[in-house]
């Protein structure tokens, strides 16, 4: 995948994409993030990338001249294989299925705001626009970061087993069961037999239903729009009689 990031501060992306599966990604070849400045594209000789306001108010907008020729110098806007993405308070947020719907472009192009926001005519040369969530950031460079995270990741051949990402939390729709490593007793906490026992049936049934418990009592809203399996049903049932019964 091609990802290029339009920035004022390309310097804060350099420790993470030089480190972990980022850059393992970018070794292989299967990731190539271009960094981009869009102030080099600034028309006056103070290199200005940023005005005051049309009506008044406070803070400073970021023009549209800077932005927009740094895309056309950069991309095609009638390439199918490219997503133009503005991040910004505005957006929908971003999630898991975003996500995977994303990580199948062969083309990103992420545009990170910064000061009060942009002139609105930017938004004419965008395909869609995303937040990573309902509060306000300095600029657009982080939210950037997470999403080249969660959609890198994604890619074919970036985690070398697949069943790592797709038993993730969202990746289904629902949070992911609880999991437990050696010691097997950790200051009187031990790990559940069932996952001692061998047996793969019963083991896969018991994290089904923890991942279902997990869901249900940390993110119910996520079980509103989950097609549930009649297993499914039938181990929230469960759930349902043991929490009434240990509450």
């Amino acid at each position: 995948m091609d990802i290029k990031v339009f920035t004022l501060f390309p310097e804060m992306f350099e420790s993470p994409l030089n480190s972990s599966i980022l850059f393992k990604a970018r070794q292989k070849g299967l990731l190539n993030i271009t960094l981009i400045n869009f102030r080099d594209y600034a028309q006056d000789k103070h290199n200005s990338v940023d005005d005051y306001p049309f009506g008044g108010g406070a803070g400073m907008v970021l023009k549209p001249e800077p932005i927009v020729l740094a895309l056309e110098d950069n991309l095609s806007f009638d390439d199918d294989e490219q997503e133009i993405i503005l991040l910004s308070p505005q957006g929908k947020v971003f999630n898991q299925e975003n996500a995977k719907l994303l990580a199948k472009k062969k083309k990103l192009a992420l545009i990170c705001g910064h000061y009060e926001g942009f002139d609105e005519r930017i938004r004419s040369f965008v395909t869609q626009e995303f937040s990573i969530g309902d509060y306000v950031l300095t600029g657009g460079e982080l939210p950037a970061m997470v999403m080249i995270d969660a959609i890198s990741r994604l890619i074919p051949g970036v985690i070398k087993e697949t069943q790592s990402f797709e038993e993730d939390s969202f990746y289904h729709g629902l949070i992911e069961y609880p999991q437990y490593t050696r010691p097997r007793v950790f200051r009187n906490m031990e790990v559940p037999e069932i996952l001692l026992s061998g047996n793969h049936q019963k083991i896969q049934r018991w994290r089904r239903k923890e991942s279902l418990r997990r869901t249900l009592k940390r993110r119910p809203d996520l079980l509103k729009s989950y097609k549930l399996t009649p297993e499914d049903e039938k181990l929230l049932k469960e759930i349902e009689t043991e929490e009434k019964n240990n509450g």
